[in-house]
């Protein structure tokens, strides 16, 4: 390169940095590069520490270490001083250097929270930015803010303590536990260096990612292009990734585009409270007849993780699905695929079910989640649902049932049959949902008996005496025991029982899950038009089905052996808890730390009653976190446990 193309880029530069001016201004921004002495001003600084030379993403070099060169750059880093200066001469012959043998001379700056200020070096930056260079060479000393509660500086923090793992800056995140969860995906113990093969492999797929992703429209998204590359190695695999053509990475970031709008929300989940209203004909369906036209024939296929004959949990969602066959005759066909098996034949059997024909898939397990999420990745034209709470997946939709509300009715059929004050409850895991139906259960019981204590067992937990002979063992006769019947136990040992003399048990009632009707509604909803995949309207949240008695989808049957009076009060409140004239949650509630959860003068919402991670006063017992629970009883906790997004990341569940 001779001088006069050295001046003709200098002013190409120049004019660059002048739109970027008027572009600033025009915007009530500023148009100079920003200052890190002036943002340090009201910083409370931990540490400076020297990190030797980096190679620098020109990327991420974003201003000055001081405000001595502040009106030499617009904020892109091109030239605003004329032709005729020292400074552009000297830009100019750095220009012609780097065309003929390359800038080699490292910059000096300073790093703070993942990015970085020049301090000596500012020209050569311009240059190579002007050039579109990826990187350039830098003396690096690390400003460490003070750890606070500022989520950006807790990520700070996290990507310090992974930097010398991976000795990567492009590669950031707005979630906690991302560096962990992409070295557990990437098969590396926890502080296990990158090797170099590492590293060029995930830049490269970094980058493929980072074009997908801005094509998308992600500049205008809060989430990194970190957030979207984990997201889609939580599907894939780095192998798949890789031999994608940038069109097929851009269909699989298409169709896995509801997640990433999902990244945003600090609440990825809807809860959604009862089945949708049918879809109402416009005149624009008369217009566009084939916008979101309603089937007129579905194929409908169950995924259970078991068999009906070993599980009746899988019994009943099968007798669920019976009455699709019976209500939509004709217009519904039905088909159950048995004992899918996470991790080794649970993605082949949705996929088959899919083969076959299904334009609607429902898994009964929160273990086939991650089955459920790839399948749903595949082939975005098929409704997918999971039986589970809160999975941040949107691509999917999750459901269950609101069952403290029919916890709360037998709570207080409980209290009216107990003898004394003490009354027995069994609780399987501390999943999404069963606080509050401990609560419920313990509210509706104090209706009627106000002195009542509830003993809480845990079944899942290990060395576990028979919560039965426990509660023999201190004189409770009345107990809430698993809510469906077991293998190898007694029949009538679920739902709450009253145990009589010599060990006889009695029902007394039980929460009945109508699987069915919930079946009916989504189909229903599927038939009229009601469900529309709409990537532009969503607002980038993961859907909960969590219906609840008003929907038909949860009762209570009664025992036929309960005395007239108690019947009588049962039906009342299920008459009051279905027509929304009776909250249980609606009154003062006081935890078991003496602290006031509700005073009273309003009912909790549903997300509080979900996330409910406390028991009220009446209760005696606790909520058992991950280490105290046995082995066998881990992996569901790692799935819908509570405090799941407190575990650390070695323990979280598979997808």
């Amino acid at each position: 390169m001779n001088r006069a193309d050295g001046i003709d880029c200098y002013q190409k530069a120049l004019r660059q940095g002048q739109r970027d001016y008027r572009e600033k201004m025009n915007a009530g921004q500023s148009p100079f590069l920003p200052v890190l002495d002036d943002i340090l001003q009201n910083v409370p600084v931990e540490n400076q520490i020297p990190l030797g030379q980096v190679e620098i993403p020109l990327e991420l070099l974003v201003g000055t270490k001081t405000s001595g060169r502040t009106a030499a750059f617009a904020s892109n880093f091109m030239p605003l001083l004329g032709l005729k200066t020292e400074f552009a001469t000297k830009w100019i012959n750095l220009c012609v250097s780097h065309l003929d043998e390359g800038i080699r001379d490292p910059i000096t700056c300073y790093e703070y929270m993942g990015r970085f200020y020049v301090q000596e070096g500012n020209k050569r930056v311009s240059v190579l930015k002007y050039f579109d260079a990826s990187s350039i060479t830098g003396n690096v000393t690390r400003v460490v803010p003070q750890y606070s509660d500022d989520p950006a500086v807790q990520m700070y923090y996290e990507f310090m303590h992974f930097y010398p793992v991976m000795q990567n800056y492009l590669l950031t995140f707005t979630k906690p536990g991302s560096y962990a969860r992409l070295q557990k995906i990437l098969g590396k113990a926890p502080d296990e260096k990158w090797t170099g093969e590492d590293r060029t492999e995930v830049l490269s797929l970094y980058n493929w990612v980072k074009k997908a992703f801005l094509a998308h429209g992600g500049a205008r998204l809060q989430c990194t292009v970190g957030d979207v590359l984990l997201l889609l190695l939580r599907v894939y695999t780095k192998e798949e990734l890789a031999n994608l053509s940038p069109s097929e990475l851009s269909e699989k970031l298409d169709a896995l585009w509801d997640d990433v709008l999902a990244l945003q929300k600090s609440d990825p989940v809807q809860v959604s409270d009862k089945p949708a209203a049918p879809k109402q004909t416009g005149l624009l369906d008369f217009i566009l007849p084939g916008k979101h036209t309603a089937p007129s024939h579905l194929k409908v296929a169950f995924v259970h993780e078991r068999a009906p004959g070993t599980s009746s949990w899988t019994s009943q969602h099968e007798f669920g699905r019976t009455q699709l066959d019976t209500v939509f005759e004709g217009k519904v066909e039905t088909a159950a695929y048995f004992n899918a098996v996470p991790g080794k034949n649970a993605d082949a059997l949705v996929e088959q079910a899919i083969t076959d024909g299904a334009d609607v898939v429902f898994t009964t397990s929160p273990k086939l989640v991650g089955a459920s999420l790839r399948a749903a990745v595949r082939h975005p034209q098929v409704h997918i649902l999971n039986c589970s709470m809160e999975m941040p997946y949107a691509s999917i939709r999750t459901y269950y049932t609101r069952v403290y509300e029919a916890k709360f009715i037998t709570g207080a059929i409980a209290g009216a049959m107990a003898g004394g004050d003490r009354i027995g409850y069994v609780a399987d895991y501390p999943s999404f949902g069963v606080p509050a139906n401990i609560n419920a259960f313990a509210l509706g019981a104090r209706m009627t008996n106000p002195n009542v204590r509830i003993d809480l067992q845990w079944t899942c937990l290990p060395d576990q005496i028979d919560p039965l002979h426990v509660f023999t063992q201190k004189g409770i006769t009345v107990i809430s025991g698993r809510d469906a019947p077991m293998p190898n136990r007694p029949q009538r040992e679920f739902g709450t029982f009253l145990v009589r003399p010599g060990g006889v048990l009695q029902d007394l009632a039980t929460p009945f899950w109508h699987w069915g009707q919930f079946y009916e509604n989504v189909i229903r909803t599927v038939l009229n038009g009601g469900w529309v995949r709409d990537k532009s309207g969503t607002d980038g949240r993961a859907v909960n089905y969590w219906w609840g008695m008003n929907s038909g989808v949860m009762d209570v049957l009664l025992s036929r052996e309960l005395p007239p009076d108690v019947t009588h009060l049962a039906q009342i409140l299920r008459t009051g808890v279905t027509s929304g004239m009776i909250d249980p949650f609606h009154c003062r509630i006081t935890g078991q730390d003496g602290s006031v959860k509700n005073s009273g003068r309003h009912g909790l919402d549903l997300e509080q009653i979900a996330h409910m991670d406390w028991l009220c006063d009446a209760v005696d017992g606790h909520i058992p976190e991950y280490d105290e629970l046995a082995e066998v009883s881990k992996p569901m906790y790692r799935m819908q446990g509570i405090h799941r997004d407190l575990l650390p990341v070695e323990k979280e569940a598979e997808l």
